[in-house]
């Protein structure tokens, strides 16, 4: 799954666009390294986002296409 399409799902970030806007900005990293809106996230991976001063570190558990609002948050475990 994409990067920018993870982050909605995931309910990290509420919009694709603001997601794929991110990216391309590069306050979006993967693994320690900026990646664009269409890296392929896997389970394993460590996101970082960047908010002005504030950061925000998730490891990804699982990637799935369509999720409730209730079960986004078994998507990724914050560090």
């Amino acid at each position: 799954m994409r990067l920018d399409k993870y982050l909605k799902v995931s309910r990290l970030i509420k919009r694709r666009t603001v997601a794929c806007d991110a990216c391309n900005a590069g306050r979006v990293s993967v693994n320690g390294r900026v990646q664009k809106a269409s890296y392929d996230v896997k389970p394993g991976d460590r996101i970082e986002i960047r908010f002005g001063e504030k950061s925000q570190t998730v490891e990804v558990l699982s990637v799935e296409e369509v999720v409730r609002k209730e079960e986004a948050a078994d998507m990724f475990r914050y560090i």
